[in-house]
């Protein structure tokens, strides 16, 4: 069985997250979507909050598992027997970070391999701190983040005022 993982803070999972894990699902056989913990992101919505709605956003999928994370993803690979670690690349601002994390990552694991994803049209533009900001400010963002996102976003918007 050919393993993944797919990491990000998904703060909050968009479209264009989807659709890297939909490109994922088609080589590899098992997905786990870790979702991490970074603090210095700020995130909006807790790991616990963004892991619910991961697992709302991909209830029914199969081969795909969403959990949580807090330490090196190539650990975390290793540990669940994954053959790679998915990325989506989306700029060249991206594939830059994106080809540097790979390098460390082979340093650090060898047997694990990166895969990047290019999301399609229309998600390729979207991330999560511009559906953030574009939601601050009252945009529409319906279009870029999977209907329990978008409800979990209004619930957010009601309790902040």
């Amino acid at each position: 069985m050919k393993v993944a993982v797919y990491p990000g803070t998904f703060d909050p999972v968009t479209n264009g997250h989807l659709d890297v894990l939909r490109q994922a699902q088609t080589v590899f056989d098992r997905v786990v979507v870790a979702v991490a913990t970074n603090m210095e992101k700020h995130p909006m919505f807790s790991v616990e909050e963004r892991v619910d709605l991961f697992r709302q956003a991909v209830d029914g999928w199969t081969g795909v598992e969403v959990m949580s994370t807090d330490g090196l993803t190539v650990d975390l690979a290793k540990k669940l027997g994954a053959h790679a670690i998915v990325r989506g690349v989306r700029s060249a601002g991206d594939l830059e970070t994106e080809s540097q994390m790979a390098l460390m990552n082979r340093r650090l694991a060898p047997s694990v391999t990166t895969v990047s994803f290019f999301p399609g049209e229309p998600s390729v533009y979207v991330s999560s701190s511009l559906v953030k900001e574009v939601f601050r400010f009252g945009g529409d963002v319906s279009h870029q983040v999977p209907p329990p996102v978008l409800k979990a976003l209004s619930e957010k918007r009601g309790s902040i005022g």
